[in-house]
């Protein structure tokens, strides 16, 4: 262990490894809850427009999870941790699938692509060179876009904001006074709000696993509180279906392991609805914004993480970077074949840095943990929307803290980067802000003068981007 992890080298031991390994699990295993409610219920009414359960993509998000957090340990030594990423799950499931019109298994095979490419570009060392290629501008404002967009599911999730027809959205309504209103609709709007202040708070008080423990509170609270609700009890009875950790592997292994396979490549039925052209274009320019959004949030997470750890070489990068970004290329192949989303480096590795953590060894214990909990999803399933929905709202306002890098009063920067971040949200689309940011930046820049400074990488994905606007939205 000493050899292979260099524990003394990096002024660490075993215990201290496993304790910075328990709480990054801690400060991430909310996805596993998280990702499998969005995938198999994203609009909270019952509906299944994805055709998997909770439990299949609970058993694919935590394959995956320990397949990328063992490779990064193994492979780079890093005190990594990776899952399907936050966001990107999100446009996966209301961009690609609700919006576009593809199906689950159609968008499958998008992620493989994504995580096939990413192994070639990370192999040749053209990964960091595209993200270096890109305007700050855009670069900076897509985690804070993608972090809006995040909030804005949490809060629809909760019932806090909701459709109006005059306005488009509205606040969900908290009037006791209201006879379409009822007690039962605004508890768990509540529940939410008082999950969201806990998570912040502990999390304030520097106290572990901040986020695990408010989703629990969050949910002892929701059941506590049903005993004020007429018939809530008997309406959840029929809702929760308690079924035995095997059962959740033979759903996993029905509905979402090797669907990219046996029914990804059948595009047949978005080209006749759409057209051959729509279908090429659409897929190119998803499977850039999916390249994209991980390159930067991967890239991202790893110089912060590492800087903290003081894990940085001579020229100030990531030691093993190249070794990290493939382990996160590959763990993304393996989910797309398990069912599931791209799967990325999490931020809340801060967590486990911050515990101590300076080798892989703490992703190795990270990983051992997740293997554990990928055999108690009925246990997870418990867990309600609007607890998960208040911590959506926390990872979004974690996601803001990249825009404060935005130059705000050179409107050569602050115009793009804007767009960037409020047609995410607005659009409910990840990739619509990526286009404006980046088209908007390259006309700016050309009418200032600033021709020369673009690059050959942005002028052929704005290209892409502006097709894609053109002829299939």
């Amino acid at each position: 262990m000493e050899r292979f992890f260099k524990l003394k080298e990096r002024g660490t031991s075993v215990k201290t490894e496993f304790i910075a390994g328990m709480t990054t699990f801690f400060s991430m295993v909310y996805i596993l809850m998280v990702n499998a409610n969005m995938f198999a219920n994203p609009f909270d009414d019952g509906s299944n427009p994805l055709g998997v359960s909770y439990n299949a993509i609970y058993i694919a998000t935590a394959i995956s999870a320990v397949v990328g957090t063992m490779l990064v340990g193994l492979l780079a030594n890093l005190p990594l941790a990776q899952a399907s990423g936050m966001g990107l799950n999100a446009f996966f499931v209301y961009t690609v699938c609700i919006g576009f019109g593809l199906s689950y298994a159609n968008a499958l095979v998008l992620i493989l692509a994504e995580g096939i490419i990413f192994i070639l570009l990370t192999v040749t060392g053209l990964r960091k060179k595209i993200f270096d290629s890109l305007p700050k501008a855009v670069r900076v404002a897509i985690p804070s876009g993608i972090g809006l967009f995040i909030a804005l599911l949490g809060l629809q999730n909760a019932g806090i904001v909701v459709d109006n027809k005059s306005t488009l959205v509205d606040l969900g309504s908290f009037n006791l006074l209201n006879t379409d209103n009822s007690w039962g609709s605004i508890m768990p709007m509540v529940v939410t709000i008082c999950t969201l202040l806990a998570i912040v708070i502990m999390s304030h008080k520097k106290i572990r696993g901040a986020v695990l423990i408010g989703m629990l509170g969050g949910m002892v609270m929701y059941y506590l509180l049903g005993f004020t609700v007429d018939g809530f009890y008997t309406s959840l009875a029929k809702e929760i279906n308690i079924i035995s950790p095997v059962e959740a592997f033979k759903e996993f292994g029905s509905q979402s392991f090797f669907k990219v396979f046996t029914e990804g490549f059948d595009f047949s039925a978005y080209s006749q609805k759409h057209g051959n052209a729509n279908l090429i274009l659409t897929i190119i320019t998803t499977a850039l914004a999916f390249c994209m959004v991980d390159m930067f949030d991967t890239l991202g997470t790893l110089y912060a993480a590492c800087e903290r750890a003081d894990l940085l070489d001579e020229k100030g990068e990531p030691i093993n970077m190249n070794r990290g970004m493939l382990s996160d290329a590959i763990a993304t192949s393996v989910g797309s074949i398990c069912g599931t989303s791209t799967v990325t480096t999490f931020s809340e590795v801060n967590a486990g840095v911050a515990a101590g953590g300076r080798t892989g060894l703490t992703s190795i214990f990270c990983g051992v943990f997740f293997f554990i909990a990928m055999f108690l999803s009925p246990i997870a399933q418990l867990v309600p929307s609007c607890a998960t929905a208040a911590v959506l709202i926390y990872v979004g306002i974690l996601m803001m803290a990249s825009i404060k890098n935005v130059e705000w009063y050179d409107f050569k920067v602050s115009v793009p980067a804007f767009l960037t971040l409020a047609v995410m949200p607005f659009t409910y689309n990840i990739s619509y802000g990526i286009a404006f940011g980046l088209i908007s930046y390259i006309v700016i820049s050309v009418f200032c003068g600033d021709f020369k400074k673009i690059k050959l990488s942005s002028w052929i994905i704005a290209l892409l981007f502006i097709a894609m606007l053109l002829l299939t939205h």
